[in-house]
């Protein structure tokens, strides 16, 4: 395994590392103004959701590694404290990389990239018209994390008004994941889209106690069939089941036929219970895949 000390790496080679290796981050599309009335708009990858109440997002428009100059976007919410955090879908991720240019101060950046200027209704910079979700935001704190090449500048904008399209709601109002259509920054010029054919559900153990990895037999643990990802599923069962729930198992057909095909091959016999017990968590059968590897 590589291992650096950050002390020893350039401010270069640090972002190379760590925008490869903390990613996918979300983009915040954000929509400043200054004093003059000047409008900007510019996309952060430092950015994420941080509170729900109040409603809080934090993005950081770094100092410039090159010449450690800042960003129009810091200038003005020092100025008018206002933003408007616009989500980007796959549908404007080229034109929001567009955006990114350092076009010079006073250049609107909507008109360069072709976005529609929406009128907010609570603060003064516009939303992106094109923005599937796009977040009114009052700036409560701008945190500067030094004043170095790449430094950081934490904006924390509370949330105070959210507009959705209504074409990526779902039938009970909310928003469906596979509509939205979002994209991510990874390192370099690399992008990542999440469509519907990447998504997957993790069961959230949030009001019950999993029986835990630890609790599974050493030969499950140490199994060269199941992931670690199969054995986490199977720590997420609430209890273990009871020798009689284990031993009706031996009836089912997929595992009665096993079983009758390795008797006196333990060895096959394990493989095989476990390579069937993936299939099954596979399927979301998570208890039964649970007996299965318990026989």
């Amino acid at each position: 395994m590589l291992t650096l000390n950050c002390d020893d790496l350039s401010p270069v080679q640090l972002q190379n590392y760590l925008q490869y290796a903390i990613a996918p981050r979300p983009i915040c599309f954000a929509s400043t103004i200054d004093a003059d009335g000047r409008i900007n708009l510019s996309p952060f990858s430092f950015f994420n959701m941080f509170s729900t109440n109040p409603p809080m997002c934090i993005f950081s428009p770094a100092r410039r590694v090159r010449d450690n100059t800042t960003k129009h976007t810091l200038e003005n919410v020092l100025q008018v404290k206002e933003c408007v955090i616009n989500i980007v879908d796959y549908a404007m991720v080229q034109q929001t990389s567009l955006a990114s240019t350092e076009y010079g101060k006073g250049v609107n950046e909507f008109e360069k990239a072709g976005f529609t200027m929406l009128e907010s209704h609570l603060v003064k910079p516009p939303r992106v018209a094109e923005a599937p979700v796009q977040l009114e935001c009052v700036v409560k704190e701008v945190i500067a994390l030094g004043d170095q090449h790449g430094a950081g500048n934490l904006i924390l904008a509370e949330i105070k008004r959210i507009h959705i399209k209504e074409e990526i709601l779902d039938e009970d109002g909310k928003i469906d994941q596979a509509k939205i259509d979002l994209v991510a920054r990874l390192g370099g010029d690399w992008y990542c889209r999440v469509t519907p054919e990447s998504l997957f559900k993790v069961a959230k153990p949030l009001t019950t106690l999993g029986i835990g990895v630890d609790a599974l037999p050493v030969s499950v643990r140490n199994s060269n069939v199941l992931t670690g990802n199969d054995l986490g599923m199977l720590g997420n069962i609430e209890q273990l089941p009871t020798e009689d729930e284990i031993d009706a198992m031996r009836w089912n057909t997929a595992v009665k036929d096993i079983l009758d095909a390795t008797i006196g091959d333990a060895n096959n016999r394990e493989r095989e219970l476990h390579e069937l017990a993936k299939t099954w968590l596979n399927l979301g059968k998570v208890s039964d895949a649970l007996k299965v590897v318990l026989l």
